[in-house]
């Protein structure tokens, strides 16, 4: 828990406008003859939802602990709202939040009550910010229940809650849907999303591709402690030049494709529309092309690639030399 400071002031009064809220600069992080993370550099902007991906063993929790000070790094730094981390810690430090795993949280107790303990921690928080991040984490209505009565979505958002009782600009969550049902993890996403609105910024580590794509605005990947890459979802998931195409007479527009040069990979989805690259990459030259063969189709859109798979291809057997 990080104490509560209502007015803190920074030596540098310009962090407010600066766009990094965390920033790793060379940060490495060494076990006697292993290197869990090396030199490694993120930027995380105000805002933002980050997701922060990589394989089992990749260095993931090992940077987080970094950042939460919990351990020292072998080399390089940490910088939070422009500070440096480390030897600011006191005033940067409750300016993060952070929910690592389950939340340990009173079952005895109602959710307002285990708020209330976990103030009294940081020191003391007003009434009122409990009932603010109460409605924020949508608990409002069943904050006088027992956290016995939760359901696994509930606890976790009431663990999120504890991790905003003293207002940080900085969010990390761990798993933030693990183990939860379909329902649990719909909640989730909405949740993030409005309190990405707010302003806050959010650092997700998750092994569910699928819902960092959905949530994320930017991720990086990182692998054997070294940064594969740090992109906006979108660039990451784009389709790489490629669209998915809409018609009829499919079967012939794809011999007639996979007769081009640049259509030599063209492929029928599992909707039986057409996957292909165009001539030169560009979308308007493939429309042209089919309709001068006498092809018109229904519908033309850029392909999206799925993050799991764009994951895979960048991790599998990178060995970060």
């Amino acid at each position: 828990m990080m104490p509560h400071q209502q007015h803190v002031m920074f030596p540098n009064p310009q962090y407010r406008s600066q766009e990094s809220v965390l920033r790793t600069i060379n940060l490495t992080k060494q076990f006697k003859q292993r290197t869990a993370v090396n030199a490694l550099h993120l930027d995380i902007r105000r805002g933002e939802i980050y997701g922060f991906l990589g394989p089992n063993g990749a260095g993931k929790t090992t940077t987080i602990r970094m950042v939460l000070g919990l351990i020292t790094p072998t080399s390089g730094r940490v910088e939070i709202l422009g500070q440096d981390a480390r030897a600011r810690r006191a005033v940067v430090l409750p300016h993060v939040g952070a929910l690592i795993e389950q939340p340990a949280l009173y079952h005895s107790l109602s959710g307002r009550n285990n708020l209330r303990v976990f103030a009294d921690v940081l020191g003391g928080v007003p009434t009122a910010r409990l009932d603010e991040v109460l409605t924020l984490v949508g608990l409002q209505e069943r904050q006088r229940d027992k956290v016995q009565t939760y359901s696994l979505g509930m606890k976790q958002r009431l663990g999120i809650a504890v991790a905003l009782l003293h207002d940080p600009a900085l969010l990390i969550l761990d798993e933030p849907t693990n183990g939860l049902d379909p329902a649990g993890i719909a909640e989730m996403r909405e949740f993030l999303h409005r309190l990405s609105a707010t302003g806050k910024t959010v650092l997700i580590s998750s092994h569910l591709l699928s819902e960092i794509q959905q949530i994320c605005t930017r991720v990086a990947i990182i692998n054997f402690g070294k940064l594969v890459i740090e992109t906006a979802v979108g660039e990451l998931t784009s389709g790489e030049g490629r669209f998915v195409i809409r018609m009829e007479h499919v079967t012939d527009a794809l011999t007639l494709i996979r007769a081009q040069p640049w259509g030599t990979d063209v492929c029928l989805d599992d909707h039986g529309r057409l996957i292909t690259a165009a001539p030169g990459g560009v979308g308007r030259d493939l429309i042209a092309f089919l309709y001068q063969h006498g092809f018109a189709p229904e519908e033309v859109s850029q392909a999206k690639l799925d993050l799991e798979q764009v994951f895979l291809r960048l991790t599998s057997g990178y060995s970060g030399n």
